[in-house]
């Protein structure tokens, strides 16, 4: 079908080269479908004033307001005298100051008299402790019988994202030239659906978005706009899922009396109901004779590792490998470790006093001296070894596998696409795939973002586990806190406990040269965050001083690594000072305190990784966050909230809210600008919901979209081909 140009038109051809350019430039729009999905932020009112009150500092930003006065001063400057334009405008309750200078006086001072009424654009900055908007450009909003206002004819002034480079009204004229030819827009929704569902068309949607004359308009068009977004998406991944369906998969059945059911009866406890549901949800997508692609998450310490441990123990059983990809050495050694001491005499296959049913663990690094991978290679090829443990070194050429039947993703997020891909490759045909995160997704980001995964959830923490108490220490308000944290730290080791310290940066030679090319956000710091080496040395010498600490980091060579971690799971280490190093799978019960030093650097869910790290076992766990951050900053709101509640899927929500919306498919790792605009994966749960219906209902009767072309153009449009890769990927 030849593709309808309404939509795919270059803007250089409907705006002309200059204005385009500007377009593609600062706000990454290039044709007329591009410009039509740029939605307006919000709408002024003709007669409501923009609250001045709480407009943020250094973002660009558009107000309509009134001007109350304007005066100009003379003032004696390096080159001679000069002046200085004056205005204050005023929402009724806020007031703001513009500036003028120089030869840019004389046309505001014309124009903006008081009593005007206008949009004034422009960046928010702090002079003499008031905000202000320096040299602003603005677009006056006179009565309705000015020529100069037929844009502004509406009651509804629509203010859209802008910048410096292109103000909302440069937008809105520059819509008002294309927004015509949207009558030929091809609508990506099947009639009987639109009809069924009792929504806009494409064109009519469009036109109340940029145009509105009502409220009720703004939310006609919202709600279709939300279903296009929802509908297009979960028909991506609804084609995903169906192709998967469709691809040949050995079932894998485990075998009764085999390593699994002799490991669940050496296990020292039982299950928790949630690990054995799940477990069984795992097994019953195992026996299938197409690949199982399930996400495992759950909360931090729900026991994911065993239920992903009981599925490889299951594919052993029926003849098959299987391989646990962990993000850093440190996780996969952890893994390693805890493994085969769970397994026991199980994991000692081919060696002398291993049990009958015994398989090999082997675990594969790019830091292993070369005999020991040469083994490791040789007992992967060989079928000897039915359990690999490894990091991306699993991916290269040289590793080859005798069966693969089973990968397990430990931390999905920290991978990218073209990794997880290659080792699905390595299976004679593609092996079951299991995703493990324990990092809560709300369940419409679960739907959203990993659409063609099965999702179980583990929400239940296993018996023994103890509650952790979190407090926020403010360090620059009241630095008496900080010193009661050290006495706190004192006071678990003297209780025969161990503790973390957590920061933000290592901190050496290599870390000053990054610290030359720190970028300007940094460089508005007051200073660079706490390190690693800086830290302990200060605790060695003051308040931790007698304790054993040591302190762990990623630049640490892996054998070094392995030893600290080694000796704090021995207890031999009273106090750990790391980087994030210890994020995740990091598992020492034994350690009950931790404290994270600039903890406003770290973002909602990783703080609740950190924290997972203590309280591991039957002793109370402690976690203090430590910020110079004034109270009423946002940042220091983040910490209270994660201070306030356990409940990762509740922060997972919080975070979210925080974030941009539309970072939630991911971006960095898809190259494709984000496709979500009004859709709110928060609170659009029932769209989300029923989009998904609807599309694998469609999908299922029509897997081409021959029928719907229409949809299929609009799909192409949101599947650039990177973007296709990544959720096939994914």
């Amino acid at each position: 079908m030849e593709r309808v140009p309404a939509l795919d038109e270059p803007l250089k051809k409907s705006l002309g080269p200059a204005t385009a350019k500007v377009m593609a430039e600062a706000l990454d729009l290039h044709t007329v479908g591009d410009l039509l999905h740029h939605y307006p932020r919000r709408y002024a009112e003709r007669g409501e004033l923009t609250t001045l009150a709480d407009l943020p500092l250094d973002e660009h930003v558009t107000v309509v307001a009134q001007v109350a006065d304007a005066r100009v001063l003379t003032f004696n400057g390096a080159k001679g005298r000069g002046q200085r334009l004056e205005v204050t405008i005023t929402d009724g309750s806020g007031r703001l100051q513009l500036v003028f200078f120089g030869k840019g006086v004389h046309k505001p001072h014309k124009d903006l008299l008081p009593g005007t009424r206008a949009m004034f654009a422009g960046k928010v900055s702090l002079f003499n402790r008031r905000l202000q908007l320096a040299h602003p450009s603005y677009e006056l909003l006179r009565g309705d019988g000015d020529e100069a206002v037929d844009t502004w004819a509406g009651a509804l002034i629509p203010i859209y994202p802008a910048t410096t480079k292109m103000e909302s009204w440069k937008i809105a004229k520059a819509v008002d030239a294309v927004l015509p030819g949207a009558v030929d827009a091809v609508d990506p929704l099947p009639p009987a659906l639109r009809e069924g569902r009792g929504l806009a068309e494409l064109p009519d949607a469009l036109r109340k978005i940029h145009r509105p004359r009502t409220k009720a308009d703004i939310a006609d068009a919202r709600e279709r706009l939300k279903w296009d977004e929802a509908f297009v998406l979960q028909v991506a991944l609804a084609r995903r899922r169906h192709a998967d369906t469709q691809l040949p998969a050995v079932p894998r059945r485990p075998t009764p009396d085999g390593i699994l059911d002799a490991f669940d009866a050496r296990l020292p406890f039982t299950l928790t109901d949630g690990q054995r549901k799940v477990s069984a949800e795992i097994f019953d997508d195992l026996a299938t004779d197409h690949p199982m692609h399930r996400l495992l998450q759950g909360e931090v310490g729900s026991g994911k590792t065993m239920v992903a441990l009981r599925a490889m123990l299951a594919v052993v059983d029926a003849g098959g490998q299987a391989a646990m990809l962990a993000p850093t050495e440190v996780l996969a050694q952890q893994h390693h470790r805890s493994i085969t001491e769970m397994m026991g005499e199980l994991a000692e296959g081919g060696m002398l006093g291993g049990a009958e049913r015994a398989t090999k663990v082997v675990l594969l690094t790019g830091s292993m001296g070369a005999a020991a991978r040469r083994q490791a290679l040789l007992d992967l090829v060989t079928g000897e070894a039915g359990l690999v443990i490894g990091t991306h070194a699993l991916i290269e050429d040289k590793v080859q596998f005798h069966d693969l039947g089973l990968v397990v993703v430990d931390e999905q997020h920290r991978f990218g696409v073209e990794q997880r891909d290659a080792l699905r490759g390595k299976g004679k045909q593609p092996p079951h795939l299991l995703v493990m995160t324990a990092t809560p997704i709300p369940r419409t980001v679960a739907m959203t973002v990993f659409g063609d995964l099965e999702t179980s959830v583990l929400d239940q923490l296993p018996a023994g586990r103890s509650p952790i108490a979190s407090h926020v220490v403010p360090a620059a308000d009241k630095p008496h806190f900080l010193a009661r944290a050290w006495e706190r730290v004192r006071e678990e080791v003297g209780n025969g406990h161990q503790a973390y310290v957590v920061c933000p940066r290592i901190g050496d030679e290599e870390d000053q040269k990054k610290k030359a090319k720190a970028s300007a956000e940094d460089e508005a710091e007051k200073r660079p965050p706490l390190a690693v080496l800086d830290i302990a040395e200060q605790l060695r010498t003051g308040p931790l001083v007698g304790l054993r600490i040591a302190v762990l980091h990623g630049r640490m060579h892996p054998d070094d690594k392995d030893d600290v971690m080694r000796r704090f799971a021995a207890g031999d280490l009273d106090v750990l000072v790391a980087t994030t190093v210890i994020e995740v799978g990091v598992n020492v019960p034994n350690a009950t305190a931790m404290v994270i030093m600039d903890a406003d650097r770290f973002g909602v869910s990783q703080l609740h990784q950190l924290r997972g790290r203590v309280g591991r076992g039957s002793a109370a766990g402690l976690c203090l966050l430590v910020s110079e951050m004034p109270e009423a900053a946002p940042a220091r709101q983040r910490l209270n909230a994660v201070a306030s509640t356990l409940d990762g899927f509740e922060l997972s929500r919080i975070d979210l809210e925080q974030r941009r919306e539309g970072d939630v498919l991911g971006q960095a790792q898809s190259g494709v600008r984000s496709s979500l605009r009004v859709l709110t994966v928060i609170d659009d749960e029932e769209v989300i919901t029923a989009a998904r219906e609807e599309a694998t209902a469609l999908v299922l009767a029509d897997p081409d979209l021959t029928a719907h072309p229409g949809l299929r153009t609009a799909l192409d449009a949101l599947l650039s081909e990177e973007r296709e890769e990544y959720l096939e990927k994914g």
